[in-house]
């Protein structure tokens, strides 16, 4: 089952913009990861914490589907979700829609993201330590898959 929606703000940026006038196809990959840094936050801990622990999340797959671009100075809403998750690994639901839908700060909800979508896509991670072997987060950092699970849970 999937975790309620995060969902965040953005301005684009003119750096984010490409000859064309529309927000270069690599920066939604960006937005993705402000999503999922957010997400974490809102468990009470951050990549750096976890990682200062001896655990690390890399990315193993990504997936970015293109509907329709961002042009500079629009506002965007980075919609992230936990769209599966064990102790071993992790995916992300992420969706780009045009406009803010928080009115001015980060929110979550349960219901699917309103607006136009722009983007849509997913990544999936796998716990590894220091060494890069997988590892279980309900055996390394039990308080951390505790946090993870009932925030994916809500």
């Amino acid at each position: 089952m999937a975790s309620a929606w995060l969902l965040h703000p953005l301005r684009v940026r003119y750096q984010e913009c490409d000859q064309m006038g529309v927000v270069y196809h690599a920066n939604y990959v960006n937005w993705f990861e402000i999503g999922r840094t957010e997400w974490v936050r809102r468990i009470g801990c951050d990549y750096r914490e976890i990682e200062t622990k001896g655990l690390l999340l890399p990315l193993v797959k990504l997936d970015v589907n293109f509907a329709q671009p961002a042009r500079y100075d629009d506002w965007v809403t980075v919609c992230t979700r936990v769209a599966e998750k064990t102790a071993l690994r992790i995916a992300f639901e992420s969706r780009i829609v045009k406009g803010d839908l928080t009115a001015g700060g980060g929110r979550v909800s349960k219901d699917d993201p309103d607006g136009e979508l722009l983007v849509s896509g997913g990544t999936k991670h796998v716990w590894v330590n220091k060494e890069w072997k997988p590892v279980r987060l309900d055996r390394e950092l039990p308080e951390v898959w505790a946090a993870f699970k009932a925030l994916a849970e809500a």
